[in-house]
């Protein structure tokens, strides 16, 4: 059986701070917009750059991870799946869109000292935010000196 797949990884910083709210239901939505630039060089040897715009949305416990530690400027990893959502517009009587990044997983890739800053606690990330270890198999062992050794 074949299978379809919607995945989309974006690295780049955030547009804006993000904006959280909550459904009627009670369930915390948070969405933020990342750019994403990419440079190249065209035929004449000129460098190029070229900035994509995304917006994201989180949900439940990832959109209250979002909106607490992430800030305009800081730089993210992004993984999820993309979604096209349309509706009427009330205006002009046109059918809008409006494609998403639907996000399943965050990370924040600026250093502690650099992030920008929403709160003023000195609270680590939760575990959700934080980098995750590399794939394929386990962490590597923390870096240990001398002084370090007990005996």
């Amino acid at each position: 059986m074949a299978r379809d797949l919607n995945k989309v990884m974006i690295i780049g910083r955030l547009g804006a701070d993000p904006e959280m709210r909550y459904t009627s239901t009670g369930s915390p939505v948070t969405t933020f917009r990342v750019a994403s630039g990419r440079q190249w060089r065209d035929g004449a040897g000129e460098m190029r750059e070229e900035t994509e715009w995304f917006s994201v949305v989180a949900w439940n416990k990832l959109a209250e991870i979002c909106n607490q530690y992430l800030a305009k400027g800081a730089r993210v990893y992004v993984e999820g799946r993309l979604q096209t959502r349309s509706w009427d517009d009330q205006q002009s009587g046109q059918t809008r869109y409006r494609t998403e990044v639907i996000a399943g997983d965050m990370i924040i890739l600026d250093s502690r000292e650099g992030r920008p800053s929403r709160d003023d606690d000195d609270e680590p990330p939760p575990r959700e935010a934080r980098p995750a270890p590399p794939r394929g198999g386990r962490a590597s062992p923390p870096d240990i000196g001398d002084e370090d050794i007990p005996f």
